[in-house]
């Protein structure tokens, strides 16, 4: 899922106070794998309603008629929208589905092939190619699965199905609607995910409206046909989003026995220097000499699985798509098509996901407890994962804040034993 959906979403609603900003662009709120709420009603009509908000943009009532005149609503696209691989996979498994054998080969090649136009991209917007590859090889094989639904169907069911975000979608409907009358691509190319995310990179239209560039000056800004213009757009959106030239986005640690794993806490930074006096060992060079920056530890999989020391261009990652598996398959693809190594630690592979109903579950198990967990929505938020940790250390286990199915069982069988 691309760029700009998962915290555009977010921005764009906060933009519009209907709730709290988390990040600032790249598709989040469908980061939040809530169920859509479908509108009763009529779509046609409902559509039909959107006209005054369209033609106060600038769309002519010729190009509204012909790209809506044949809608029919699309359930697969509501269905979609509730089941992100990103946020129901574990970590392991959906990092391991991506950073393939077959992509590395790929994407050596491509680096070696679009060597020129990767130079120059680097050179004018200061991210690292291997980066803008790899996240072209997430989003679309490189440009083999780009993704065949109409991007305006797609916006205008979720428009008129999604009543909780539809100010969102519409929004996004009226800025596809622009690419199409400004003739950026045919009609026939306009195809992408089922959240309208489209081309090599997978933009939403608004993203694509306020970042994409016509790098080959050929007077389109062609993220469909053109490898150079949506690799330079992506690298306008990192670069736009905080991408620090020079710096890597992360690197595998080891961490030593007894490591107090509380440290992976957010907010919680420290340089290379204090994490390396703390006992925690680097497998692999990351080869760069940048690393007087913070360093965020992270555990995806928990005090079980790998660990990562990630700096602020690992949240640049996470602008783009806001899901923490996401930005380390983007990293560690990047880094082997660079040539990197392979992870030393392996992935938990006993650890069982906890279903959405699980999840909600324990966050009530959590409240139960006198934790406040933002709600029992089923999303391991910072508080869900705060009260975790508290949780964690009034039970004597490592303080790694992971949605365990082992915890969920302890924090069940307390439940039990205090109504026997």
């Amino acid at each position: 899922m691309g760029l700009a959906f998962n915290n555009s979403v977010r921005a764009w609603l906060a933009a519009a106070m209907l709730l709290p900003a988390v990040a600032a662009m790249a598709p989040a709120a469908l980061a939040d794998p809530r169920a859509a709420a479908v509108v009763i009603g009529d779509p046609r009509g409902q559509l039909d309603a959107l006209w005054p908000a369209a033609h106060a943009r600038g769309i002519s009532r010729s190009v509204f008629d012909r790209f809506t005149a044949d809608f029919v609503l699309d359930p697969e696209v509501v269905q979609l929208a509730t089941s992100q691989p990103e946020h129901h996979k574990p970590p392991g498994a959906y990092i391991t589905d991506l950073v393939t054998p077959q992509r590395l080969e790929t994407g050596r090649a491509l680096a070696a092939k679009h060597a020129t136009v990767l130079a120059a991209i680097e050179s004018a917007y200061g991210v690292d190619r291997h980066v803008l590859l790899a996240i072209w090889g997430v989003e679309s094989a490189y440009g083999t699965a780009m993704g065949s639904r109409s991007v305006v169907r797609s916006l205008a069911t979720l428009a008129v199905a999604d009543a909780r975000r539809a100010p969102f979608w519409r929004n996004e409907l009226i800025a596809a609607l622009r690419i199409l009358q400004d003739g950026q691509t045919a009609p026939e190319s306009f195809v992408g995910s089922w959240a309208g995310a489209t081309g090599h990179t997978q933009f939403i239209p608004s993203a694509y409206a306020a970042h994409a560039v016509d790098f080959d000056k050929d007077g389109r800004r062609d993220i469909w046909g053109t490898v150079a213009d949506a690799l330079a757009s992506t690298a306008n959106y990192l670069r736009t989003s905080g991408w620090s030239a020079g710096a890597p986005w992360g690197f595998e640690v080891i961490l030593p026995p007894e490591f107090d794993h509380a440290w992976s806490a957010p907010g919680r930074p420290q340089t290379l220097s204090q994490w390396l006096a703390m006992g925690v060992r680097i497998p692999a060079s990351p080869g760069n000499a940048h690393l007087g920056l913070p360093l965020q530890l992270v555990l995806p999989a928990g005090a079980r699985g790998p660990a990562f020391l990630v700096t602020r261009n690992f949240r640049t990652i996470l602008r783009y798509n806001n899901a923490q598996a996401y930005a380390l398959a983007v990293g560690h693809l990047a880094d082997r098509i660079a040539g990197g190594a392979p992870l030393a630690a392996a992935w938990p592979i006993t650890d069982k996901p906890l279903a959405r109903g699980e999840r909600e579950e324990l966050q009530r198990l959590l409240a139960a407890r006198g934790h406040d967990t933002g709600g029992f929505d089923g999303i391991m938020g910072d508080q869900t994962r705060a009260a975790i940790r508290s949780t964690q250390r009034t039970l004597n286990l490592a303080q790694d804040g992971h949605p365990s199915f082992d915890l969920l069982q302890r924090l069940r069988a307390d439940v039990a034993a205090l109504t026997d």
